[in-house]
């Protein structure tokens, strides 16, 4: 279906691709910095220690965290949907003046955002609440900028070819349309400044929740930022990218509906497992945990959905790099989408609560199922974006296995690092007295960290890897048309 001369306009795509590639190298570049600081203090004062204000865990791990969701993830999310929206609708946005200037706009507006955020962050300035930490001015501008995307997304549709909306649409809708909603209820928030008569900095709030009723709204929208974030957007990719560059079908359009609607319910709800053991109502934290396990069941509808789309061609696997990293991907998201809800189970929580058994968790899902499907999706556009071939695919084949090393060491060690220091801090004598201190779980716990630290600086090797092919393709690749490339349909479903 995607045969008929039409010239696709990908600038704000471009645009997109290249924030990708620039906040993934500062996101992960930061991160690394932080685990190396916590393996050894003493890197946080090797520039000096005036510098050590600025580069201590607590002004750099809400960078990391932000750069990573709102930074890498979302320019991700916005290039595919700028590449794949105009593709599955049939329509160019070069034939809409308008649209044209709201993409660039809503560009332009991010990279202003983004600016911001970095300042504010490295200043020190922050709400302290998790996924949430920008000010009142930010937010004003976050919002402005996700109805810019939500227009285009919508705009785009109004003037499509394509009658029927392919299931990645739906999934880019769902994204659109949660995080607006989960955004602007968490993010209420009261100007100290007005509200005292100009006492204060301008730009302080205090949240309009107070209590147990801030820490639930706060990880409703915490949880299903991930759900959102990390997971509908991605899983529209996969949907496009893999059937598009093994040439296979979708191996059951009803299973990826049937999977979209379990999501979009079962996830909303899930929230409560992250406040376990705290003031809120056990009958609203043993839902989260119901709600949790429930949660396998779309995941993993999905992930056999993306792996079954495979059947029959996996030789493929061994040939093409990018099919490795899409089909590690969706094992990752398995995976993941497993781990998660065996940690919401109350017994399983008492002991992983507050460990780095959760922080394994969130970077086997991270690094393993969202950054390896954004830079498949990067690495299949680029030739189609671009006119060019891939620079080097045995480069592409070199950053997969580094980037799958350093996934593996760092899951593992925080896996035992987690379970270690969930079993320490519970241990006992005789006399019903700890057992141990808690810089005794500190010191065991070292070994683990260096490993977890050495992990991450693989990964980050293997995004320069990503980002030094990126650039030798758009500058040196060979020359290529589209017609050059495989163009299998994924509406053949």
């Amino acid at each position: 279906m995607e045969n008929r001369p039409l010239e696709y306009d990908y600038t704000v795509a471009k645009m997109f691709m290249l924030m990708t590639v620039l906040l993934g190298i500062v996101g992960m570049t930061v991160g690394v910095i932080l685990a190396w600081e916590l393996a050894f203090p003493g890197v946080n004062t090797l520039l000096g220690q005036g510098a050590a204000e600025y580069t201590n865990f607590s002004r750099l791990r809400p960078l990391h965290t932000d750069s990573v969701i709102f930074g890498f993830t979302l320019s991700g999310i916005w290039a595919t949907w700028y590449y794949v929206g105009q593709r599955v609708l049939k329509v160019s946005m070069a034939e809409s003046k308008f649209l044209m200037i709201l993409g660039k706009t809503h560009f332009w507006l991010y990279l202003v955002g983004v600016a911001a955020v970095v300042v504010s962050l490295l200043m020190g300035i922050t709400t302290s609440k998790e996924y949430a930490e920008f000010e009142w001015p930010i937010d004003i501008a976050i919002v402005i900028v996700w109805v810019l995307w939500g227009m285009s997304i919508f705009g785009l549709i109004g003037i499509r070819r394509e009658k029927s909306l392919y299931i990645s649409v739906w999934y880019y809708i769902a994204t659109f349309l949660g995080i607006a909603m989960l955004y602007l209820f968490n993010n209420m928030e009261i100007p100290t400044y007005f509200a005292s008569g100009g006492i204060g900095a301008w730009w302080h709030s205090v949240s309009a929740y107070a209590g147990t009723n801030d820490a639930l709204v706060q990880w409703w929208y915490g949880h299903n930022a991930v759900a959102f974030g990390f997971t509908v957007p991605i899983v529209a990719m996969i949907y496009y990218f893999l059937p598009k560059e093994s040439g296979q079908a979708v191996f059951s359009y009803k299973l990826s509906l049937l999977s979209f609607w379990g999501l979009m319910f079962v996830y909303l709800w899930a929230g409560g497992h992250h406040l376990l053991f705290s003031t809120v109502p056990d009958w609203m934290q043993t839902m989260g945990s119901v709600f949790s396990i429930i949660l396998i069941l779309p995941s993993w509808g999905s992930a056999i959905n993306m792996l079954l789309t495979m059947k029959g061609e996996w030789q493929q696997v061994a040939s093409s790099p990018l099919i490795k990293f899409m089909v590690l991907a969706s094992t990752f998201y398995m995976f993941s989408t497993l781990e998660g809800p065996i940690q919401a189970i109350k017994s399983v929580n008492a002991i992983a609560h507050f460990t780095d058994w959760i922080v394994g968790h969130v970077h086997d899902g991270v690094l393993g199922w969202v950054a390896f499907m954004i830079m498949a999706a990067l690495f299949h556009m680029a030739p189609r974006v671009f006119k060019r071939e891939i620079y080097s695919k045995s480069l592409m084949n070199t950053q997969f296995w580094i980037q799958t090393l350093g996934v593996v060491l760092y899951f593992t060690s925080m896996w035992i690092a987690g379970i270690t220091q969930g079993m320490m801090w519970r241990a006992h004598d005789e006399f019903g007295n700890l057992a141990y201190s808690f810089i005794d779980t500190v010191t065991v716990l070292h070994p683990y960290y260096t490993i977890r630290a050495v992990g991450g600086t693989l990964y980050l090797l293997g995004m320069f890897l990503f980002a030094w092919n990126m650039y030798k393709t758009m500058t040196a690749g060979r020359r290529v048309e589209e017609n050059e490339l495989q163009n299998a349909s994924p509406m053949a479903a």
